[in-house]
């Protein structure tokens, strides 16, 4: 289960990390070029540096957990990473005006999948974490050499 919480880690890691950097570097070409974001003027370069950073901080914590994969680093960093997603989600679920059908489709699909993705982690790493002490009771039982260490 590490696998697939890792995986989901990584894929917002790199989300986090392209949105973030492209915002804090270059944020007027972040506002004219990536899909839909010219739909909500006006720009502002400063509130756009400060996603950028603020993405940048998250992307850190989610690649803190990518590498350690233990629930105090896990749970915190796609709790985050989901405070800023769902609402994120659902903000564009509601204000679809202005865009294409395709634009509508892919805009509502990519943000419902990097928020589930987000809560997915977490889900997981908790049930990953509840199995645990049954499996490692389970091999003190069937193992009772490996309770000594030896």
């Amino acid at each position: 289960m590490t696998v697939v919480i890792r995986i989901g880690l990584a894929i917002l890691f790199l989300d986090e990390l392209v949105v973030g950097a492209w915002n804090a570097i270059s944020p007027e070409t972040f506002y004219r070029y990536f899909p839909t974001v010219d739909l909500t003027p006006p720009f502002s370069e400063h509130y756009a540096r400060d996603f950028g950073g603020a993405s940048l901080g998250i992307a850190l914590l989610l690649g803190i957990a990518f590498f350690v994969p233990k629930a105090h680093f896990v749970i915190p960093a796609a709790l985050a990473y989901s405070i800023f997603s769902v609402p994120h989600f659902f903000f564009h679920l509601a204000h679809l005006e202005g865009t294409t059908g395709g634009e509508a489709i892919a805009l509502t699909a990519a943000n419902a999948i990097v928020a589930l993705i987000g809560v997915a982690v977490i889900v997981l790493t908790i049930l990953r974490d509840r199995r645990a002490p049954r499996q490692e009771a389970t091999e003190d039982v069937t193992h009772p050499h490996r309770r000594c260490g030896q």
